[in-house]
């Protein structure tokens, strides 16, 4: 089982660690970035672990830092980067709408503006991905990463009953409680690309790939995301 599973932030500190001993080398170079972005219950945590498993494969002959996933490990980067209290945690979700007592908080200068972390958190994944080595999951990465290279940006999809199926045995919800999330999520993820990016999160131009994880299994989903990450690195 990787770090990432049992410690997400063993993870994190592994592969700054490992980019700070890259950046003494004298001979640097580029290293690929992968961004999923996700339909809610399309496994793209999964699939990213996945990937990220067969690619550290590859480093023993590419070497270079681990590949790592950044889910929920970036909110917890994102606070370390900016020095937000632990608490703003709550405020960070991509699919989470603010509510009427956060956005009291805001005006009384209890926390920063929803447009002040969303920076923020931008800034973090630009950082990361300009690192890479770095599997980063939503809130816009493969946006904000459009100009970098090496990359591959994914879009998992699945259909809806599948994808509530799935979040109903993770997240332990009745059937109708597991439809309504999956709903609130979807909606909320292409509200915050819509409103800091302008643009439509399933639009299939802003992606390298669009997987179906209905018609592929999750193995077989992180084998070509593998390999477009090879071929990728290899035409730069």
């Amino acid at each position: 089982m990787s770090a990432y599973l049992t410690d997400p932030l063993a993870g994190c500190r592994a592969y700054l660690q490992a980019h700070r001993h890259h950046a003494a080398q004298e001979h640097k170079k580029a290293f690929p970035v992968v961004t999923l972005s996700r339909e809610a219950g399309a496994g793209a945590v999964t699939i990213g672990e996945l990937t990220a498993q067969l690619l550290n494969g590859d480093r023993k002959e590419s070497g270079g830092p681990p590949w790592t996933v950044f889910d929920k490990t970036l909110v917890t980067k994102v606070i370390e980067d900016h020095r937000f209290p632990d608490d703003l945690k709550r405020f960070l979700p991509e699919d989470v709408l603010p509510s009427v007592t956060s956005a009291v908080e805001e005006i009384l200068g209890l926390h920063p503006s929803a447009w002040t972390l969303a920076q923020h958190t931008t800034e973090t994944i630009l950082r990361l991905a300009h690192l890479g080595n770095a599997i980063l999951v939503g809130r816009g990465s493969n946006l904000i990463a459009a100009k970098i290279k090496p990359a591959v940006h994914v879009r998992l999809v699945a259909p809806f009953e599948e994808r509530v199926a799935h979040n109903a045995e993770f997240y332990h919800l009745t059937p109708a409680e597991a439809a309504t999330f999956t709903k609130n999520a979807d909606h909320g993820r292409s509200r915050y690309v819509k409103r800091y990016f302008r643009v439509a999160i399933e639009n299939p131009l802003n992606y390298t790939l669009t997987i179906n994880t209905g018609r592929m299994s999750y193995h077989a989903a992180a084998h070509l995301i593998a390999e477009a990450v090879r071929q990728c690195a290899k035409a730069v």
